[in-house]
């Protein structure tokens, strides 16, 4: 698969053909500044602005719209196992080993975890958010891809993409109580969250290997050049989006 420019590929699944994956920036859209490659209904933007965006970057990555399976998002730790496309509710993960679905989640400092077992031929899409993580939506995920297809942690390749980081992700303490020390940052009284190390955490402590673990050194607040950020735009902000799936078979 090509990737334009505007949209990263995650290295880790090279020489893996058989996966669609692929995480959008904040550029190549028709929508005006700051939203530009915004690709969610629910910020604001026009409409029209937002197919014609989302028509581009799936264009780009020659997936159709009506194959992507898209969780609601509610800020929560639940995992949902889908066989067709289309909006699932009240989940912040999807799993599926249905070749043609391509689970997708939207991120604006939250982070998307995106996962594979080339064995099982099973992925997993994770939006996850401060909430989720402290959940364990990471760990939700390995394990019902364990449940549901057979999928092994030590075969588990994972991406973890570009996010809010501790360098600029400031949480209350009672915010940061919740998480283990090793990925909390306090300077002056401050506290400062490592969300993907949290999450990589996760997927130590479920036995993926470290050497299947990618994760991307960005953090989006800090990169207004590359990733739209909540944190930063706050109600201006646009949302970019990660996508897996597995090709669809040729009859």
């Amino acid at each position: 698969m090509s990737i334009p420019p505007q949209c990263i590929r995650p290295e880790i699944f090279d020489g893996h053909r058989d996966l669609v994956v692929a995480h959008s920036t904040r550029h190549g859209g028709v929508s005006p500044s700051p939203l530009g490659m915004n690709l969610s209904f629910r910020v604001g933007d026009q409409e029209q602005n937002v197919r014609e965006n989302r028509r581009r970057f799936l264009y780009a990555i020659d997936i159709a719209e009506e194959h992507l399976a898209i969780p609601g998002q509610v800020h929560s730790a639940t995992v949902r196992s889908v066989q067709e496309a289309g909006h699932v509710s009240g989940c912040d993960a999807l799993i599926t080993n249905v070749p043609g679905i391509v689970l997708s989640v939207t991120v604006a400092d939250c982070l998307p975890v995106l996962l594979a077992d080339p064995t099982s031929l099973s992925v997993a899409a994770v939006h996850a958010g401060w909430r989720g993580t402290a959940s364990g939506i990471a760990t939700s995920a390995v394990k019902l891809l364990e449940r549901e297809y057979g999928a092994r942690p030590s075969r588990i390749i994972a991406y973890l993409g570009p996010s809010a980081r501790s360098c600029c992700y400031e949480v209350g303490r009672e915010v940061a109580e919740l998480f283990d020390n090793r990925v909390v940052r306090t300077v002056e009284g401050r506290h400062y969250l490592d969300i993907r190390g949290a999450n990589e955490l996760q997927l130590l402590e479920c036995g993926i290997s470290p050497d299947n673990i990618e994760s991307s050194p960005h953090c989006t607040i800090c990169r207004p050049d590359l990733y739209h950020s909540y944190r930063r735009d706050g109600p201006r902000s646009g949302r970019m989006m990660a996508v897996i799936g597995l090709q669809k078979l040729a009859p």
